[in-house]
């Protein structure tokens, strides 16, 4: 399983890369990274924006979502690639929610080798 801070370095490392498998582990694991960055940047400038009166400052946590939506969406392309479906897959609700939560395939597929969680 790959641990917390291995996952958002795998996600950070292959920004734009949409390209190859991403496990369970890893996939979950920047989500949970993704929702707590952006609840408590939605927090704190939005606290900010309040207090000063500076509204730009609101718009920094959009900045901040979607700075890391985009390594979020390139690891949910991946993690389709695990099940050998598309990347369009994670247009279709609840079943791509489905594929997020199930294992993926155990052998080779056409987007490459089993994940084995480590850089």
């Amino acid at each position: 399983m790959m641990g917390f801070m291995d996952s958002i370095k795998k996600c950070f490392g292959m920004y734009l890369n949409a390209s190859g498998r991403a496990s369970r582990s890893e996939y979950w694991w920047f989500y949970l990274f993704y929702f707590l960055v952006t609840q408590v940047s939605s927090m704190v400038f939005a606290t900010l924006a309040v207090a000063t009166e500076i509204l730009a400052l609101a718009m920094l946590s959009m900045v901040v979502t979607i700075a890391l939506g985009i390594p979020g969406i390139c690891a949910a392309i991946r993690r389709m690639h695990d099940h050998d479906k598309s990347g369009w897959f994670i247009l279709i609700p609840f079943y791509n929610l489905y594929l997020m939560i199930i294992e993926g395939q155990s052998t080779d597929n056409q987007y490459g080798p089993v994940p084995t969680n480590t850089l």
